[in-house]
């Protein structure tokens, strides 16, 4: 893919990129584009894909077919200049723990190849950003797990790289230390830097600019978060609040008025055709089961939800058509 007008506007693009390994195919024909400064979600369930098609992009391991280049460079070609280019996290992003803070960065410079009159600086922007200042000297095997997380992404970031690809930065790290991330992320993108993030964490794809929902290999919704619940969603969400959403499960698949259920928090979100029109008859559903519920209402779609239903609907087109 040669360089044109495109790679002006995005810093990723992808054209029908696919990746097998023997028969199992772990990446199928997947396109979309990311414009640079934009934060790009990268939304699935474990094992759908989502770190395959960043170790790709990143120049670790090659496609199978298709097309893609990073800030024009591709990826089947110019893999090392695109490792040059870029920056790499993961929630296995490698700091070295019997080294202390200052060290680690010192280590990532040298990988780098950081001019020496420019890693002082570079160090000290490090540990203010991460706010290491009085953690410099400590061990990063001491560090608590969110303090780790923010050394990792300031290693990444040492040779200011015009994109950084985050996978799964923030997996197993408090939910405190995840909104911290989240606010570092959100001024590397207001300074140009593009960001492409791979989660499972619905609440934190509410923070993406834009979001690519893949599932099984394959590309199933792309568009803002906004978007994909215009798009995506032609069912009404009900909130059934009780005190036994387990229980009350098995009584809701019952009820025909309903066309899927799923638990959520202390009670369960139901899927229904014109809500207006439902909730009578799930409401003398429930009385003729003598069952008790706190509350029942419309409510606006979350993220979840959307993708809930866009997976379930790809269930079923699999298993032609059955509900």
């Amino acid at each position: 893919m040669s360089a044109n007008i495109e790679t002006i506007e995005y810093a990723v693009i992808v054209e029908n990129l696919e990746k097998r390994f023997g028969d199992f195919q772990a990446v199928n024909k997947v396109s979309f584009k990311v414009r640079k400064g934009e934060i790009f979600g990268f939304l699935g369930p474990n094992g759908a894909g989502k770190s395959t098609t960043i170790r790709m992009l990143c120049g670790i391991i090659i496609p199978t077919s298709g097309k893609a280049n990073v800030i024009g460079f591709d990826v089947f070609k110019e893999t090392e200049k695109i490792k040059n280019h870029i920056g790499y996290m993961s929630q296995k992003f490698s700091l070295y723990e019997d080294l202390t803070v200052e060290e680690n960065i010192d280590f990532y410079s040298g990988i780098y190849q950081i001019p020496a009159k420019e890693k002082r600086e570079r160090k000290e922007w490090v540990i203010k950003m991460a706010g290491l200042d009085n953690h410099r000297n400590s061990l990063t095997a001491i560090l608590p797990g969110g303090w780790r997380q923010r050394l990792a992404l300031g290693c990444a970031l040492l040779h200011r790289p015009p994109v950084i690809f985050l996978d799964e930065p923030t997996s197993g790290v408090d939910p405190i230390s995840r909104r911290s991330f989240w606010d570092l992320i959100y001024q590397l993108a207001s300074e140009g830097v593009t960001v492409f993030v791979t989660t499972h964490y619905m609440d934190e794809a509410e923070y993406c600019d834009r979001l690519a929902m893949i599932y099984r290999g394959e590309l199933v919704a792309l568009g803002t978060p906004n978007e994909l619940s215009q798009k995506y969603m032609s069912e009404d969400i009900l909130n059934l609040e009780c005190s036994d959403p387990f229980a009350m499960l098995k009584v809701i698949n019952k009820i025909p008025e309903i066309e899927e259920a799923a638990l959520f928090g202390r009670g369960l979100h139901l899927s229904v055709i014109n809500a207006q029109t439902k909730i009578s008859a799930i409401i003398a559903a429930l009385k003729e089961q003598k069952v008790e519920y706190i509350g029942l209402k419309k409510i606006n779609p979350s993220l979840e939800d959307v993708f809930v239903s866009i997976i379930e609907a790809r269930d079923r087109e699999e298993q032609g058509g059955v509900k």
